[in-house]
């Protein structure tokens, strides 16, 4: 990576004379001969350093000009290294310059090596803090999002693997993502997934809930501000967006966005760049976005509450997460697993299922998916009075069944009625022509000539 230096100095020479080192050293330099000039460059642009004189008038030698420009420039970035120069040297102006936050103090004329040297070491060291900002940032986050259960991927059903055979081909282009499926499908999960088999998968992966931000604090949330962009900006603080640069970022629950905040969503997918609360600097984004919703976001369209442009930017594709109830063959693994897992945690016996509870278990519709599945298998744990967890454990007998499924059979013709029938039972049987043949009552002959009917 080129660094990039500005250098701030009424004296033309000294700039020529610091511009022939630098570029020779394969430094990109700017250079302005006021603080004013300097000011401007840093809120059009980053630098990985600036190098600032400290007088800037004829008649004076104090320096203050100096130290008020290095005040300004922290409030600008505070990340931002800077090493003084001055012909009139003291320990006085040192102390006083490195108090105000500079990095470094070098006196003129200069030794080119230390000059290079301090550099180098100022560059690096600004980096190295800039980015253990970042990480502060992400460790807070993934310290709130940590789940005490594990989340690893369990998809043995044929419709599952289809599922994440999709997610692994996309996750190798740069495409932006739309997860769809109702509440509790672990779509958030699969984000991950799809983060951990793409070229990013070194860099952060940064997660968001749409759901939970604040309209007016949203652009400080997603972009980051500046000290003292509003009343309690106390310090500068990172956005999601530059959190996630070079990697993913995941909004969940994209249809909660506020309509007033679309707009400047979409301009950073659009140009690929934006600008903190408070500040006019625009900083360029890397980032590959993962977004997903329960909601239909037709309908929120036809209804004026999301953006029809903001919909082509984030669903390049489009991948449904199935429910639970599609996906039967995945019922009894999640089971073992959860009941595992929360045996381990409460450090109690891990019972295993009688067999009514089995049938329990696939025969339900999941109306909650896997969040609701773990959530009974943790209170079937504590209501176990016995070696196996029974289908009274499982507290499923008020519950809807599987059949109650809501489907329209009154109004239905008797065509559409062994379609949908066929459909259920190929979800429940994950696909296998014997137990799903068997389960209506056909032949294997009429059984395919169905699926042929039906073009399934």
């Amino acid at each position: 990576m080129k660094h990039s230096i500005i250098i701030a100095d009424d004296d033309p020479h000294i700039i020529t004379a610091l511009k022939l080192l630098l570029k020779s050293e394969s430094y990109d330099v700017s250079a302005v001969t006021s603080p004013e000039a300097l000011l401007q460059s840093l809120k059009q642009r980053d630098y990985s350093l600036a190098l600032i004189d400290l007088n800037y008038q004829k008649d004076t030698t104090s320096g203050n000009e100096g130290l008020d420009l290095i005040r300004a420039i922290k409030t600008l970035d505070e990340f931002l290294p800077i090493v003084v120069m001055t012909g009139f040297s003291s320990v006085d102006i040192a102390v006083a310059a490195m108090k105000s936050g500079a990095s470094d103090f070098i006196q003129k004329p200069w030794d080119n090596d230390r000059l290079l040297s301090i550099l180098q070491t100022q560059i690096r060291l600004g980096a190295s803090e800039k980015q253990g900002g970042r990480l502060v940032e992400q460790n807070t986050l993934l310290r709130n999002e940590l789940s005490s259960a594990d989340t690893g991927i369990i998809a043995e059903s044929v419709t599952m693997q289809r599922v994440l055979a999709q997610i692994e081909k996309l996750a190798l282009s740069d495409m932006n993502i739309l997860f769809t499926g109702e509440n509790g499908t672990g779509k958030s999960m699969f984000a991950d997934y799809l983060h951990s088999c793409s070229t990013r998968k070194s860099h952060a992966f940064i997660s968001v809930n749409m759901g939970a931000i604040n309209e007016n604090l949203f652009e400080s949330e997603m972009f980051g501000h500046v000290k003292g962009a509003f009343t309690d900006a106390k310090y500068t603080r990172i956005g999601r967006f530059e959190l996630a640069q070079s990697g993913t970022l995941f909004l969940d629950e994209i249809g909660n966005i506020p309509l007033s905040q679309q707009g400047k969503l979409l301009r950073v997918l659009e140009d690929h760049q934006f600008e903190k609360v408070g500040s006019s600097k625009t900083i360029q984004v890397n980032v590959r976005l993962v977004s997903a919703t329960n909601a239909s976001l037709t309908e929120l369209i036809r209804d004026g509450r999301f953006r029809q442009d903001l919909l082509y930017r984030l669903n390049t594709v489009e991948i449904k997460i199935p429910p639970l109830r599609d996906r039967v063959a995945d019922i009894m693994p999640l089971a073992q697993h959860f009941l595992l897992t929360f045996a381990s945690k409460y450090r109690l016996p891990s019972q295993g299922f009688a067999e009514d509870a089995c049938g329990a278990l696939k025969a339900y519709d999941w109306p909650g998916n896997i969040r609701e599945l773990s959530h009974i298998i943790e209170r079937a744990i504590f209501l176990c009075q016995d070696d196996h967890i029974g289908v009274k454990d499982l507290g499923l007998s008020d519950a809807k069944p599987c059949g109650e499924s809501g489907y329209d059979f009154d109004n239905a013709s008797l065509e559409d009625i062994e379609k949908y029938i066929i459909s259920q039972r190929l979800n429940r049987y994950d696909n296998k022509a014997i137990e799903t043949s068997a389960s209506l009552g056909l032949s294997r002959s009429s059984y395919y000539r169905r699926l042929e009917k039906y073009k399934f």
